[in-house]
């Protein structure tokens, strides 16, 4: 038998694949507090039995201090044969406002047009899907695999994996390889496979301002009393410039400079700033923040970035004309090597604490606070990794950065001895991962599958 037959199976049976992804991304599991914990267990469960369909071994449900639960399954029968470590995770972030989605419900799964609508179908659902789909169709035809594989699926990325390094501490034998493949980033484009070479951090601030025991009536108390909501808006104005540039001072410190021959690289990259606008939902008139003579990828990729991913006073809906008596955001900088998270953290409280508006009190917690990452792109398993995503998609791969952020690629790099890691996903540039209406290109998912039974053939002649 040759790998052509594998193929062949996974052609034929790309539907019941689809449809295991469907059974899956139907389970709210939101990791996010105050979203019902069983939602996770079941999930967790759901991942166990599709591991066990697709023909691994010794698969259980691994529940470790206070973590969401993990999946784990394995595959191993050589001695005298390398082994891959599959990392995926199957929390999803909360669904955002249900009247926006184009589908009756997040939780169901809708084909339109060639995609996939869900929430979780790209971020990280289709990632051990995919994986479990080329395992299954070697198997029931090969009858084995040309390598050793184990597969660990996470519970709670979607939160930081808070417990990621001590689980990898704790689990450091069972989960010894000699690659890891981490299937939870994107492609360039549709159709392009791409490989991650770069991921920023984060770190993150929650700023809470209060002035009032109480919220008051703002006619009878109005003048006298100072707005916090208005102080609010004037403390996080002083954060940018109106270009988007960062005011904290020490935000850009440790920034790695980019070489000649990475910023040919970058420049060699397609780009089409009216794709690029459309693709993020710009309105017409509205302009892209222009940092010096930056491009594009290299403010995503090589430059921080400030955001206010959260600002609570009052909704419209429940105004009632009066003076609010606290006010509460979020402030996040992804960072980029070689910055040091604790700095920049630092600083940004420092800012924060500086320019406290008068008369309120402030409150400020720490959030996140994980580590950039960023590996050379050459050896072995790059070169066969680009060997399987060539035919899979019949396209020639690209190497890219990503502006978000994984918090467990170091702790996995690092614990394991810093073996290869190799990062590709399914999202796409309209995948709207984190949003409303994420969705899947199907196309993509099909040719990934092929991707996957290419790359366990690649990767068992050179490691």
């Amino acid at each position: 038998m040759s790998i052509n037959q594998v193929l062949e199976y996974a052609n034929l049976n790309k539907d019941k694949f689809k449809n295991n992804l469907c059974e899956v991304s139907k389970i709210p599991s939101v990791s996010a507090e105050g979203w019902p914990k069983e939602e996770l267990e079941k999930s967790a469960k759901k991942v166990a039995e599709l591991m066990k369909d697709s023909g691994l071994e010794n698969v259980e449900i691994i529940k470790f201090k206070n973590a969401h639960p993990y999946a784990y399954g394995e595959l191993i029968k050589y001695k005298n044969k390398p082994t891959i470590l599959l990392y995926a995770h199957h929390d999803v972030q909360p669904p955002g406002k249900l009247e926006k989605w184009k589908t009756s419900s997040p939780w169901i799964p809708t084909e339109i047009n060639g995609r996939l609508y869900g929430r979780g179908v790209v971020d990280d659902k289709a990632g051990f899907v995919i994986h479990l789909s080329a395992i299954k169709s070697y198997l029931e035809t090969i009858g084995n695999l040309p390598i050793n594989i184990k597969f660990i699926v996470e519970g709670e990325e979607e939160i930081g994996s808070d417990n990621l390094n001590d689980f990898i501490a704790n689990y450091k034998e069972k989960l010894k390889a000699d690659c890891i493949i981490l299937t939870d980033t994107a492609n360039l484009y549709e159709g392009l496979p791409s490989i991650t070479y770069l991921l920023r951090g984060l770190v993150a601030v929650d700023i809470e301002l209060k002035t009032l025991s109480h919220q008051v009536h703002s006619g009878m108390w109005g003048g006298p009393l100072p707005d916090v909501t208005m102080q609010m808006c004037k403390l996080l104005s002083t954060l940018t410039d109106e270009n988007g540039k960062i005011l904290v001072k020490g935000a850009y410190d440790g920034i790695k400079e980019l070489t000649k021959e990475e910023k040919e690289k970058i420049k060699s990259l397609p780009f089409n700033e009216k794709m690029f606008k459309s693709d993020a939902g710009l309105l017409d008139g509205i302009e892209l923040n222009k940092l010096d003579d930056y491009s594009v990828y290299e403010q995503l990729w090589h430059l921080p970035s400030l955001t206010i991913t959260a600002l609570e006073s009052c909704t419209l809906k429940e105004s009632a004309n009066q003076i609010m008596d606290s006010v509460k955001a979020r402030v996040g900088i992804r960072i980029v090597p070689n910055q040091e998270p604790d700095y920049i953290l630092n600083s940004l409280m420092k800012h924060l604490e500086e320019n406290k508006p008068k008369n309120c009190i402030i409150k400020l917690k720490p959030h996140s606070n994980a580590i950039w990452w960023h590996t050379e792109t050459k050896g072995k398993a790059f070169e066969a990794t680009c060997n399987a995503l060539r035919k899979g998609y019949g396209k020639e791969p690209t190497f890219i950065g990503c502006g978000g952020t994984i918090p467990f690629v170091k702790p996995f790099s690092d614990n394991l001895g810093g073996i290869p890691c190799i990062l590709m996903g399914l999202e796409d540039p309209i995948c709207h991962a984190h949003s409303e209406n994420e969705s899947l290109s199907l196309s993509d998912f099909y040719k990934a599958i092929n991707s996957a039974i290419y790359l366990y053939d690649e990767l068992s002649k050179v490691l």
